[in-house]
């Protein structure tokens, strides 16, 4: 009925109207303690001033994770077509500081505005991008029927959609349905990921399974190089093992299982990486409320040989810290977040512990579980027994090492796939 759809995208836009100064006043509260929130801010209504952006080849990448599963899928673009600008939007400060670690000055990045529709006019105005690529999950209605409007061909790339997002979509599903109408293809990552795509409203004929972007992630040797150096630094006899990407709520089930691995492996670190820079300061705080030896990436630089735990106050560099490592438990699992990242450290060979809830990567978490490359604890106050039992058995490790590595060898070529579909696009 046109009536209802023109009325409800009215009430979305209301809605939209009425809840930007709400979020402009959470993004100032964030500011007080991460201060690039404050500034930029007049990109989040789509003004900039990026030179040569007409004919732009653009993807849109929310965060650090996102920007990390694409990190391979720009590169590839950036070989393919030498001659078109690349822009790179994200939302968040902690994901534009990652654009500029892993692409310097090679592509422009600014903030994707606000899904209000004379921002999201002004940004297309000002970027013309000959191809939009919005990588993961991010439907935002005004901002697709705008790219539909000027001719510009819209690929969701490493299309995951977890059962919440699902749901959460659904209450608006006549707007989410004629939005993704408006998309070119979808390239998902799993069978299930296209199912729930189909359930929102999308044609077969828009889907393909392409896999995950995060398997064709490069493994830099540097990174190697770094975690080695380091343990050499720390005593490369000594048990280590990590939390990374850790929430509030988790950390300090962490350290009390740290508190259980000391009590048998006294010389035993841990590595503890918080999720959101905002963090870093009250997790330091917790870890030397505990009576811990405490060092830290920002001031210290690397652990010493007395050091029992390490917070890593940098964004970024996760990698080398995994290569560190004899175990590593990937945070956000714990509590409802719904987990992170698993690939990272399965590519260099690491066991991988996760908590009861990793719904935003349960098929790739799930592959890792089934072949034995990982292990799922129940909850908190079994992480320590899990760890311990790990860090005192190095075959065991070994073992779970290398079929993690199995995994994800046996799942790379995801971005030949996207490319082929981006070819597509392009030449019509």
């Amino acid at each position: 009925m046109p009536g209802k759809r023109v009325l409800l995208r009215l009430l979305y836009n209301f809605a939209m109207y009425l809840f930007t100064p709400l979020v402009m006043l959470r993004l100032m509260a964030r500011g007080m303690r991460y201060g690039d929130y404050h500034v930029r801010w007049r990109e989040r209504f789509g003004s900039f001033r990026e030179p040569r952006l007409n004919g732009c080849l653009w993807v849109h990448a929310v965060s650090v994770g996102e920007v990390n599963a694409a990190e391979p899928l720009v590169k590839a673009l950036m070989e393919a077509y030498p001659r078109a600008p690349m822009l790179v939007t994200t939302v968040t400060p902690t994901g534009s500081e990652r654009v500029r670690q892993l692409f310097g000055d090679s592509v422009h990045s600014v903030y994707l505005p606000y899904d209000l529709p004379f921002a999201v006019r002004r940004f297309l105005r000002n970027t013309r991008p000959r191809l939009a690529v919005i990588v993961e999950t991010e439907i935002w209605p005004n901002l697709y029927f705008a790219c539909r409007r000027h001719g510009i061909p819209l690929l969701i790339a490493n299309a995951r959609l977890s059962e919440r997002s699902l749901r959460g979509y659904a209450r608006l599903n006549s707007l989410v349905r004629r939005a993704l109408r408006c998309v070119s293809h979808i390239a998902a990552q799993s069978r299930t990921d296209a199912a729930r795509y189909r359930l929102l409203g999308a044609e077969p004929s828009q889907l393909t399974v392409c896999g995950n972007l995060k398997f064709d992630m490069p493994v830099p040797r540097a990174a190697l190089e770094s975690g080695i150096a380091m343990r050499e630094a720390w005593g490369t006899g000594r048990p280590v093992w990590i939390a990374a990407s850790t929430h509030e709520g988790e950390e300090m089930c962490v350290l009390e299982a740290h508190l259980d691995v000391l009590r048998r492996l006294p010389d035993a670190l841990l590595l503890i990486a918080p999720r959101h820079p905002e963090r870093f300061k009250a997790v330091e705080a917790s870890v030397r409320s505990l009576g811990f030896t405490v060092a830290t990436r920002s001031v210290d630089g690397v652990p010493g040989h007395t050091t029992q735990c390490f917070v890593i106050d940098s964004m970024g560099e996760l990698l080398r810290f995994f290569a560190a490592s004899d175990v590593a438990f990937v945070g956000g699992s714990l509590v409802s977040i719904g987990g992170h990242n698993v690939l990272e450290p399965a590519a260099l060979s690491k066991p991988v512990l996760v908590g009861p809830h990793t719904f935003n990567f349960e098929e790739i978490t799930q592959e890792l579980l089934d072949r034995g490359g990982g292990l799922r604890i129940p909850d908190g106050d079994t992480l320590g027994a899990e760890v311990l039992s790990l860090l005192r058995d190095e075959t065991r490790r070994a073992s779970m090492g290398r079929a993690a590595r199995q995994v994800f060898e046996a799942e790379r070529g995801s971005v030949g796939k996207v490319m082929k579909l981006v070819d597509g696009l392009l030449q019509e």
